[in-house]
């Protein structure tokens, strides 16, 4: 607990030390000067300084040995209506005037108000100033005469402001203006001289007048006479003039004429290629307008041939599309049908194939289980239709219809006819021929082998008879 006191003391003390500290950091206003007094340090002559001037700026102020005050710039308009002033010529007069000072901001002068004005106001500071600007204008007056007072008063305010100056920077102050209304004196020479000089300027003005009537008089009557003299000679100018003017106004006509003839003709000639030109152009536009015109129209009629194959070409697009879409319908249907045709004819194939296979495999069993045996009963079986089949192939030939140019026996002995039977009847395949591609031997009861020949010779024997038969 004795910590923590120590410590929250130790923060006071540190924080107390640096606010009394920020506190003696001093700004100076502008419209001020900030006076640092009591150990300052030495100055440039290695004496001891004994105020430090700031304006516009800030400084710091060591507590217990340095002190502040602030002078104020505040101008002060001062009245000094000065009476009975000695002149040069030991006249009096009156100089009633207004001036206006300030503490000066200047180096060195600023030093000065420091030392001489610290502390006191404003109205104790005009008093100062009061008193000196009164013995600085009692000064100047007595060195000049009342005319350079009177009438060179640049001069007069130059003298005043140039001792008045001086003499208030050592104590810190600035004259800022100088204001001298009417000067008087108690003995009227001012007012005398402006008599004097009213006068004299009254004189000068009738001496003036006078000598400005006499120069009117006479430059009266020697203008009469000029004007006699000038308009005589006036008058036969005139004529002569008059006569001049009326050859150089007929040349003037007939040169006018003759150009306005040619401005007429130029101007003629003009309109007539303006119009030319105007008539061109306007040729030009209206073929433009024309060439702009058959182009819209082209473009119109192409935009609706364009306009209309768009429309019959989307038009067929719809019917090709709805065509198509009504194929696809049909073929899928046509589809169906025909899958379910298929698919019945399979079923109906399918139905026969397992009532063959059932067949069959029934003569199998009836074969003795030999199923070459009962591949040869069902060609057996179907030996009779086979024969009837091959029988039938040259049963309705028309013999008399074939034309068959013989010349005569062959080498073999035999006619072209024969052989021509012979072949047609040996294009048959034979019954042992038919058993033998089936696998099977002839039966004996449907008779024995021939041999090649004698085979071809009952065939050929066989073709005759059919031949004889037809015919």
């Amino acid at each position: 607990m004795s910590k923590l006191i120590l410590v929250v003391v130790i923060v006071l003390i540190v924080f107390g030390t640096l606010v009394a500290l920020l506190s003696r950091y001093k700004k100076c206003p502008s419209d001020k000067i900030l006076v640092v007094y009591g150990m300052i340090g030495k100055g440039s002559s290695g004496g001891s300084k004994s105020a430090k001037c700031i304006h516009g700026g800030a400084s710091f102020v060591w507590p217990a040995i340095q002190g502040y005050e602030f002078l104020d710039l505040t101008p002060l308009s001062i009245e000094v209506n000065l009476k009975s002033a000695l002149s040069r010529q030991n006249i009096r007069i009156d100089v009633p005037s207004s001036f206006t000072v300030g503490i000066s901001t200047e180096d060195g002068v600023m030093q000065n108000a420091a030392e001489r004005l610290l502390g006191l106001g404003l109205e104790k500071i005009k008093e100062l100033a009061k008193d000196i600007i009164f013995g600085q204008l009692r000064l100047v007056v007595a060195t000049m005469d009342i005319e350079e007072i009177n009438t060179d008063r640049d001069k007069f305010l130059e003298a005043v402001s140039s001792n008045v100056e001086s003499e208030l920077k050592k104590i810190g102050l600035r004259l800022i203006n100088v204001n001298v209304t009417d000067i008087n004196d108690e003995s009227g020479y001012i007012a005398a001289l402006g008599k004097e000089a009213a006068a004299k300027a009254i004189n000068d003005a009738r001496q003036s007048v006078a000598e400005k009537n006499r120069d009117g008089s006479i430059g009266e009557a020697n203008a009469q006479r000029d004007e006699r003299v000038q308009v005589a000679s006036a008058n036969a100018s005139a004529v002569e003039g008059e006569n001049t003017a009326k050859i150089t106004v007929a040349k003037s006509d007939a040169l006018r004429r003759e150009q306005e003839a040619e401005a007429l003709r130029l101007a003629t000639a003009a309109e007539k290629v303006q119009y030319a030109k105007s008539l061109e152009e306007a040729y030009i536009a209206e073929e433009a307008a024309e060439k702009t015109r058959a182009a819209k129209e082209r473009a119109t009629k192409e935009a609706d041939i364009i306009v209309q194959a768009q429309i019959y070409k989307e038009k067929l697009e719809i019917e090709a599309e709805a065509q198509a879409e009504q194929t696809r319908r049909i073929a899928h249907g046509e589809a169906d049908a025909i899958f379910a045709k298929m698919e019945a004819q399979a079923r109906g194939t399918e139905e026969i194939l397992m009532k063959q296979a059932s067949g069959f495999e029934e003569m199998v069993s009836a074969a003795g289980g030999n199923a070459d045996s009962a591949v040869k009963l069902m060609l057996a079986d179907k030996m009779e239709e086979l024969v009837k089949i091959q029988v039938e192939a040259i049963k309705n030939v028309k013999f008399d219809k074939i034309t068959v140019w013989d010349g005569g026996n062959n080498d073999d002995g035999k006619t072209s006819t024969a052989n021509f039977l012979s072949g047609l009847m040996k294009s048959i395949p034979p019954m042992q021929e038919m058993f033998d591609m089936a696998g099977m031997n002839l039966p004996e009861y449907l008779g024995t082998n021939k041999d090649k020949d004698t085979a071809e010779e009952e065939t050929e024997e066989k073709a005759e008879e059919a031949l004889a038969d037809n015919a």
